[in-house]
């Protein structure tokens, strides 16, 4: 499954879906009234994306890694996360066309 992935490049896919999930919960736990509009956007797409499966619980999807990290989520990119999940340092949540990657 591995391939001819090193450590290193799954450790720096780690660091980076890390700096995404930090970013997504540091405006999700920014009082409202400090947000400028582009991030109340971001915000109010963070709260449509959630639901009862992943309530309490941290993830990410696609368009988070898109928005926050250099990562292109290609074929190269899903390999790595099948690797994460054979592991079971994530999880993925499937319903209402997205995927959600829950971070365990």
């Amino acid at each position: 499954m591995k391939s001819r992935l090193t450590y290193n490049q799954i450790n720096d896919v780690i660091k980076e879906i890390n700096k995404a999930v930090i970013s997504k919960y540091k405006i999700l736990h920014q009082p409202k009234k400090s947000m400028n509009s582009v991030t109340r956007n971001l915000y109010h797409r963070f709260i449509d994306e959630e639901t009862k499966d992943t309530k309490g619980r941290y993830f990410i999807v696609e368009a988070d890694i898109k928005e926050f990290t250099t990562l292109k989520a290609d074929k190269k990119f899903h390999v790595l996360l099948n690797i994460l999940r054979h592991c079971r340092r994530l999880s993925e949540v499937r319903g209402g066309g997205l995927t959600r990657y829950v971070i365990t």
